[in-house]
């Protein structure tokens, strides 16, 4: 599933061997390259692979509030995949939502953050994915019910909520902004998760990364608001955030943001993380419900009273050997809880699906995982461990329940 080692080789000017005579290295392997790397700012790879699939080769179900969508086959397969498009139709999918059949694609595909790409770039990814190996698999049928499949109806949507415009630097910020604005709300289509959206499900141009709900998940507000975003957060912290994953003391990704770290973020250059860094704290501050956890000191041992008895026997059993009663983290701050909005959320929602999927962050010196309990714990004891938790390290008072847990479930 990695091609940095193939170009990373041609760009040092490798060659190939044919025949027993030398080949030179491709006139485009410097195009590749660029759109590998901007295939990487745009995660492409994140929606078109499933767990065990062929990179870009799609079928990812994405469940939508009215049914669910399955990502395309993006690779060079004629029959199957994008083999046959044209640079043009390649151009208007990306910036119009438009397939080489005249379809219309609908919003998952976040075209309304991509049409801000110029056309170079555009086909610089196209030329990418031309390069890999075509996969022939055949995509599966959405879903949905009338009157959502009808893609005509995106027509309309498109004209009430497409711009279809280009990015355009502002004269009166540093080129370092106009880098980070292009790629927060262009490639990296950052506002497609945590801004939220109206009753047709397009953003809320008032409430731009104010933080939002997805597919169980809350996408936290990161807007410069110092208590509900991240105007708090120093700059090397939140740079650290974007690159590793890791803001120790502030934030650990996990889910759908664990996801963007380990094939998108990591990949991209120190440069354009700062300059993503620098644009975010300019954003403008918006409030938002689950603010920025003050700390709280806890003893190392364990609690001699808590009203979720349950839920402490859980954790002593499955959790504290890796984050501790203080919730400072044995093995690594990757495990550690302080700080964290995630055991802050009166609601709990990423706390739930945390110890129900797991997680895993591909960090520079390695690996950390959590383990998924849901075919360890019962509803109930989800239920108990959450509650303990956001008692034990937010002092909240944590009433989830069995039949919470269960919807939640259901709902992956």
């Amino acid at each position: 599933m990695r091609f940095n080692a193939f170009f990373r080789a041609l760009s040092c000017g490798a060659l190939a061997l044919f025949g027993g005579s030398v080949l030179a290295q491709p006139a485009d392997t410097e195009l590749i390259q660029r759109g590998e790397y901007l295939a990487r700012a745009a995660d492409c790879i994140a929606c078109h692979v499933t767990e065990g699939g062929k990179p870009y080769a799609g079928g990812l179900p994405i469940k939508m509030p009215f049914g669910t969508l399955y990502s395309t086959n993006i690779t060079p397969d004629k029959e199957t995949g994008i083999g046959e498009w044209s640079d043009d139709d390649f151009v208007r999918a990306m910036q119009k939502g438009v397939g080489k059949d005249g379809k219309h694609y609908y919003p998952a595909f976040p075209y309304t953050s991509y049409t801000l790409m110029p056309r170079e770039d555009i086909l610089a990814i196209k030329a990418y994915l031309f390069s890999l190996e075509p996969v022939n698999q055949p995509n599966p049928e959405n879903d949905i019910g009338f009157p959502f499949n009808q893609r005509w109806g995106m027509a309309l949507w498109n004209f009430f909520f497409l711009d279809d415009e280009r990015f355009e630097p502002d004269p009166e910020q540093s080129p370092e902004w106009n880098r980070g604005a292009y790629l927060v709300e262009g490639p990296g289509h950052c506002g497609e998760c945590h801004t939220p959206r109206n009753l047709f499900q397009a953003r809320s141009g008032s409430k731009n990364l104010a933080g939002s709900t997805i597919q169980g998940w809350n996408a936290w507000n990161i807007t410069g608001d110092e208590q509900s975003g991240i105007g708090g957060w120093p700059d090397d912290t939140l740079e650290r955030y974007l690159a590793t994953g890791l803001a120790e003391g502030y934030s650990v990704a996990g889910g759908p943001m664990a996801e963007v770290v380990n094939h998108s973020l990591r990949h991209l250059t120190p440069e354009d993380i700062r300059a993503m860094a620098v644009y975010l704290r300019s954003v403008p501050a918006q409030d938002a419900e689950v603010k920025r956890p003050q700390p709280r000191e806890l003893a190392a041992e364990a609690p001699t009273q808590t009203p979720h008895p349950l839920g402490q026997k859980l954790f002593a059993d499955a959790c504290v050997s890796c984050h501790l009663w203080d919730g400072n983290g044995r093995q690594s701050p990757y495990a550690s809880l302080r700080g964290l909005r995630t055991v802050h959320d009166p609601e709990g929602l990423n706390l739930v699906q945390i110890i129900l999927q797991g997680d895993v962050l591909h960090g520079p010196d390695g690996d950390h995982a959590m383990p998924a309990f849901d075919r360890h714990f019962t509803d109930s004891e989800v239920a108990a461990v959450s509650n303990f938790v956001l008692n034990h390290f937010a002092g909240l008072d944590a009433t989830l329940n069995e039949e919470q847990i269960r919807e939640r479930r259901e709902e992956h």
